[in-house]
């Protein structure tokens, strides 16, 4: 005769404590068979752009070290917009367990390339605006990030520009017709220029002889507000024409400020690369995205360059120097 041997209960629930404690959760699991791979997209010239080094240098401040925890698949279009939707396209065939946008266009291509991988964007001007989430503060869909706060910041990029440059009467927001948080931006411009006593001259152009035709027209007392994005360059002219023919210019973040403009105010891409790390993490390790709010970057700075202002013969006022985060001597 056989034996039937009863478990006590109690036994069966240590066993079975036992076995769910022993088990790795999934995610762990799966980075034990092998990283997590991260696929990155933006407009840039280079490869490692600041806010490329700072998601590299967040993930690492959390553990994540690229080769052993994380690897990442980088595509750039050298400023070559038409290329944007292609790279798009191929970094999602890759299937990343997780995409990283790199600015509007980038953000808007992966958007429109997948429904299902969680897209965390950077450096994006307005992402309401741009038509990336349904709000900030409840995203929606896949696709969630840290955004430059370039809206909420024109009134005061105006007042910078007027108090370093005190002569410009007349100012000028040209963007690329595309771009659509440059385009909110530049109405904020409007509705708080008369505030400031400024005529402002908004300006979308398509075509960089559009923008060379646009840009003919400036006249004395004219400065130009930098647009946050990067299609047709038009931070890099504008930097040309004020290092060149020294025209009044402010621009978005101290990037340019390093590379010789004279005054800029906004968020840093270096941080906001770190700040996104944080997101980046949260979803590799389970969340999801339409959970997690749309987060303002959380360093803005002032930043000034005297060796500009030396060269172009302008006196930076006090109390902007006093006001300044980062001064470049």
């Amino acid at each position: 005769m056989r034996r039937l041997w009863i478990v006590p209960p109690a036994m069966v629930i240590a066993v079975f404590m036992f076995g769910i404690l022993a088990s790795p959760p999934v995610a762990d699991a799966q980075r034990a068979s092998r990283p997590y791979r991260v696929g990155v997209l933006h407009t840039g010239f280079f490869e490692e752009i600041p806010s490329v080094a700072g998601l590299k240098a967040g993930l690492r401040a959390l553990g994540l070290e690229e080769g052993r925890d994380v690897t990442f698949d980088i595509r750039f279009a050298r400023g070559r917009l038409e290329e944007v939707p292609i790279l798009a396209a191929s970094l999602v065939g890759t299937r990343p367990d997780l995409l990283v946008a790199m600015q509007e266009f980038s953000a808007r291509a992966l958007r429109l390339a997948t429904s299902k991988i969680p897209v965390v964007f950077v450096e994006v001007g307005d992402p309401f605006a741009a038509d990336l989430v349904a709000s900030i503060p409840r995203p929606g869909g896949n696709v969630t990030g840290v955004y430059s706060l370039v809206t909420e910041l024109t009134p005061k990029r105006l007042e910078i520009l007027k108090a370093t440059f005190p002569g410009v009467r007349r100012v000028w927001a040209v963007y690329h017709t595309d771009d659509l948080s440059s385009r909110a931006a530049a109405r904020k411009a409007q509705e708080v220029s008369a505030v400031l006593k400024l005529d402002l001259v908004a300006q979308a152009v398509r075509t960089s002889e559009e923008l060379v035709s646009q840009l003919k027209m400036l006249r004395a007392g004219d400065g130009l507000l930098s647009p946050p994005g990067l299609s047709l360059n038009i931070p890099g002219v504008i930097l040309d024409l004020m290092l060149m023919a020294k025209w009044p210019a402010l621009f978005y973040n101290s990037f340019w400020v390093q590379a010789g403009a004279l005054v800029s105010y906004g968020s840093d891409p270096h941080a906001e690369g770190v700040q996104a790390a944080r997101l980046v993490a949260r979803i590799l390790r389970g969340e999801q995205p339409q959970d997690l709010p749309v987060e303002g970057a959380n360093k803005i700075e002032l930043a000034i360059n005297l060796k500009t202002a030396k060269s172009m013969g302008i006196s930076v006022p006090r109390d902007i120097l006093v006001r300044a985060d980062r001064v470049i001597e």
